[in-house]
C-alpha cells in the first residue's frame, strides 16, 4: 500500500513539474510578445513573427536553415520561442525585452551555418529564445562608391547576384557556399576564392550596424574602433547582434578562368599533393588553387579546383612555370564571367542560371562533423600516405580540403583584425565526415574517427597554438560549461585568435558587455577574478 501511494505521489509531482514548466514557458512567451509590441512602432500579429513549440510551424521554422542535421536530434533542448524580426528596430526591442525578462538568453541566427549549430541550439544555457534574422535581407549596392550595405539575414549568394546585376567588373571576396548568411559569416573572418588577391570578407568590411548589450543601435563611429575591430573576425554571438554590414566591393576582370582536374593515387596523387604544398601559397595572387580530397568506395581522388583572375593563356603560363606536374592544358580551362565562376567553384552543374543564388535555404544538408588546421610547413610524403590510409578507414563520406594562403593574406598583419592566420601559413585544412541518419550509433563512430584523424595530423600542422578557424566551430577544442570562464575560454580562444588577439577580445568584451549578456558555448569571456 505504501509503495502504491509513493508511486502515485511521484507521478503527481512529475505531472505538476511538467505543467508548471509549461505554464512558466507560456508566461515568458506572452511577456516577450507583449514587450516587443510595446517597444515597436506597430503592433505585430503573433503568427507573423513568433512561433512556439505549441505551433504546428515551429519545427519547420527551427529546421528551415539548419545545415547540420546532427543538431536536430529530439533530445537537444529547443527554444521557448522563435522570433523573426521584420525590422531592425524589432531586433533592438528583442534585446531590451530579453533584459527585462531577467536576461533571458538569446541565440541569433542569420544563415544557420554554424558548424556546431550554436545559432539555434543551446547545450548549456536554458531557457533561450532564437532571434531569426531571415527577414532582414535587403542589399543596397553603390557601384560609384564601390560598396554595398547588406543586412545580416542576406546570403552570400544574394549579395553576389545583386552585385552582378549592377556590374560585370565588381565582386566581393567571400565564400563558395551561397546560402551562408552575411551576419555571422563576417564575424568569423570569411574566406573564399578571392582571398589571395583581396583578403577576407572581414578585411573588406568598412562599417556595420549592431545592437549592443544595452539595446543601442551603433555604427562604426558610435561603437568605436575597438568594438569594430572585435566584430570583424572575433566570432559571432559575443558582442551584440549584427544588423548590417557595409562592405567594400573589389574589381574583377570581365573574363576569369576556372578548371577542376581530378587526380587519383595511381596518377601520382601523393607526389602531386606534396608539390602543391610547396607552391600553393607562392603562386601569382590572381590564382586560387585548392585541393579537395574525396573518398568513394575506398578510392581516393584529389580535385585541383582553381579560379584565376585572368584569361587562359596567362593561367597556363603560370602553371607551366610553377606546377607543370599537374599537366594543365587549354582544354582543361573554361573562361567565364565572375558570377559564373561563383557557380562553378560552388559545385553547381554547367549552365546553372545565376538565379539559383537567390535560394536562401541550404542546398546540401547532412549529418556531419568537421575540424580545421593550418599548415605552416609542407606535410611530408609519408604523412600524406598516412592520411590516405586513415581516410579509407572511414565508411562514411570523408573529405579533406586544402585551401591556399599567401598573396594578400600574407601581407595583412595578424593583429589587423582578430583573425590571425596570416604570414607563414601555407594552407588551411578542413577535415569533414558526413553520414546517414539511420546508422545505429553512427554519430559516435564517425565523430570518433575524425577525432583520431585530427590527432594523427598533429605533428604536421601549426603548434603553440595549434590554430583553428572560428567559422569552422569545433566544440572539441573546449566549451564554456557554466558561465563563461577566462581559463576555460583560453583553451579554444588562443587556437582561433592566438594569444594577443584573444586577450584584446577579452578586454573589448569586458568593456562593452561587462555582464556577459551575449554568450554561448564558445563566446568571448568577461575578465573577472577567478
Amino acid at each position: 500500500m505504501k509503495s502504491s501511494i509513493s508511486s502515485v505521489l511521484t507521478i503527481s509531482i512529475i505531472i505538476f513539474l511538467v505543467f508548471s514548466s509549461y505554464a512558466s514557458s507560456q508566461t515568458v512567451q506572452l511577456k516577450f510578445y507583449q514587450c516587443i509590441n510595446l517597444n515597436s512602432e506597430l503592433s505585430i500579429p503573433f503568427p507573423t513573427a513568433f512561433s512556439t513549440p505549441q505551433n504546428a510551424s515551429f519545427n519547420s521554422i527551427l529546421q528551415s536553415t539548419a545545415q547540420n542535421l546532427r543538431c536536430l536530434d529530439p533530445s537537444i533542448p529547443k527554444p521557448l520561442l522563435i522570433f523573426t524580426p521584420l525590422t531592425e528596430k524589432h531586433v533592438q526591442a528583442a534585446v531590451i525585452c530579453a533584459k527585462e525578462l531577467n536576461n533571458i538568453h538569446l541565440r541569433v541566427r542569420s544563415g544557420g551555418h554554424d558548424y556546431e549549430c550554436l545559432s539555434y541550439i543551446s547545450k548549456t544555457i536554458e531557457p533561450f529564445i532564437i532571434v531569426d534574422l531571415s527577414k532582414l535581407r535587403s542589399i543596397s549596392v553603390d557601384i560609384q562608391d564601390n560598396s554595398a550595405w547588406v543586412q545580416a539575414g542576406a546570403t552570400l549568394g544574394e549579395l553576389y547576384y545583386t552585385i552582378s546585376q549592377k556590374s560585370k567588373t565588381h565582386g566581393f571576396p567571400a565564400g563558395v557556399c551561397p546560402t551562408v548568411g552575411l551576419g555571422g559569416y563576417i564575424t568569423g573572418g570569411g574566406y573564399g576564392a578571392l582571398m589571395r588577391r583581396y583578403g577576407l570578407a572581414a578585411d573588406n568590411a568598412i562599417d556595420a550596424h549592431i545592437v549592443d548589450a544595452e539595446g543601442r543601435v551603433l555604427d562604426r563611429e558610435s561603437m568605436g574602433e575597438d568594438l569594430f575591430w572585435a566584430i570583424r573576425g572575433g566570432g559571432g554571438g559575443s558582442f551584440g547582434i549584427i544588423l548590417s554590414w557595409k562592405v567594400r566591393l573589389v574589381p574583377v576582370p570581365e573574363t576569369v578562368t576556372v578548371f577542376n582536374v581530378p587526380k587519383t593515387l595511381e596518377q601520382n596523387g601523393t607526389k602531386l599533393l606534396y608539390k602543391w604544398l610547396h607552391i600553393a601559397d607562392k603562386l601569382d595572387e590572381d590564382m586560387f588553387l585548392r585541393a579537395i580530397v574525396q573518398v568513394a568506395e575506398k578510392r581516393i581522388t584529389t580535385y585541383y579546383n582553381a579560379l584565376f583572375l585572368g584569361k587562359t593563356e596567362r593561367l597556363i603560363q603560370i602553371m607551366e612555370e610553377s606546377f607543370p606536374e599537374l599537366g594543365i592544358t587549354k582544354k582543361d580551362c573554361i573562361q567565364m564571367s565572375w558570377i559564373e565562376s561563383v557557380l562553378y567553384i560552388g559545385g553547381f552543374p554547367p549552365k546553372t542560371p545565376p538565379e539559383v543564388l537567390l535560394q536562401a535555404k541550404p542546398l546540401f544538408r547532412s549529418y556531419f562533423k568537421a575540424k580545421s588546421d593550418f599548415a605552416r610547413e609542407p606535410i611530408p610524403e609519408t604523412g600524406i600516405e598516412g592520411l590516405w590510409k586513415r581516410l579509407t578507414e572511414e565508411d562514411a563520406s570523408p573529405s579533406v580540403i586544402f585551401n591556399p594562403y599567401g598573396g594578400r593574406m600574407s601581407k595583412v598583419p595578424e593583429s589587423e583584425i582578430p583573425f590571425p592566420h596570416r604570414k607563414g601559413v601555407i594552407c588551411k585544412i578542413q577535415y569533414l565526415t558526413s553520414w546517414n541518419s539511420d546508422e545505429p550509433n553512427g554519430e559516435a563512430k564517425h565523430v570518433d574517427w575524425i577525432r583520431r584523424l585530427y590527432d594523427y595530423m598533429g605533428p604536421y600542422v601549426s603548434k603553440f597554438p595549434r590554430e583553428a578557424y572560428v567559422n569552422y566551430r569545433d566544440l572539441d577544442l573546449g566549451m564554456n560549461e557554466k558561465g563563461t570562464s577566462f581559463t576555460q575560454a583560453t583553451l579554444w580562444g588562443t587556437k582561433y585568435f592566438k594569444n594577443d588577439n584573444f586577450n584584446r577580445l577579452v578586454r573589448v568584451k569586458t568593456k562593452v558587455d561587462p555582464h556577459n549578456f551575449f554568450r554561448h558555448e564558445q563566446s568571448i569571456p568577461v575578465l573577472l577574478d577567478e
